[in-house]
């Protein structure tokens, strides 16, 4: 009798054992799973950034004609909007560490420079788009300015949808002390966070339905 217990507690123990192996072993494959993921997008993110500083580059070049300048920056802007929201899936999935910190900053790097470039292409080329750029908190833990980031944030895409590639929607973090953006900014007398900013001239503090702010688009 005492044998048959041995053998049941040997038994259960193994089991355990044999649980607790293959549980480590599908976190440990899950967590290199994630690293790997997250070096691709940081990997990513680092040609996006070069990308960007390239055409910063061109755009000065007679070479290159106002049409090949305006896609190149339509197309960086929705390849960055696509990889932030790859990047909003690690930072929703667990904690936010300091590399997805880093991270976030340097898409707010690189919508700043994207901001730039599109200014500096207007001044060159006969354009019609509008620059809509939306300045938010990345660090708020206001729960009342978070909902009014959320209710700006679904206004804007609203906008976007509607209006297509008339607007250049470029959302980006404002207090991530940014040197450059901070230099953009020292031209605006804003008091606070969230703000939108139409073409460098118009900066609306207070929310306004989509149908008005498209009057200002048109």
């Amino acid at each position: 009798m005492v044998k048959l217990k041995y053998w049941v507690f040997m038994q259960a123990l193994l089991l355990t054992v044999v649980v607790f192996i293959v549980g480590m072993y599908i976190g440990v494959v899950f967590e290199e799973n994630k690293f790997s993921e997250a070096n691709a997008q940081f990997a990513t993110s680092q040609v996006s950034l070069m990308d960007v500083l390239a055409l910063n580059e061109l755009v000065d070049s007679s070479e290159i004609k106002c049409g090949a300048l305006i896609d190149a920056n339509f197309n960086l802007l929705d390849r960055v909007y696509h990889e932030a929201i790859a990047l909003e899936h690690y930072e929703s999935s667990g904690k936010i560490t300091e590399s997805i910190k880093t991270e976030h900053k340097k898409y707010d790097i690189l919508r700043t420079f994207i901001w730039v470039n599109s200014i500096r292409i207007q001044e060159r080329c006969d354009t019609d788009y509008h620059n809509v750029i939306y300045l938010y908190q990345y660090n708020q833990d206001d729960l009342t300015k978070k909902a009014e980031q959320n209710v700006w944030s679904r206004i804007l895409v609203e906008v976007k949808e509607d209006k297509g590639r008339s607007i250049v929607l470029i959302p980006i973090a404002a207090d991530n002390e940014l040197a450059s953006l901070s230099a953009l900014l020292s031209e605006f007398n804003i008091a606070e966070y969230p703000v939108v900013i139409i073409d460098e001239k118009l900066v609306f503090e207070e929310l306004i339905s989509a149908e008005d702010l498209e009057k200002y688009l048109n």
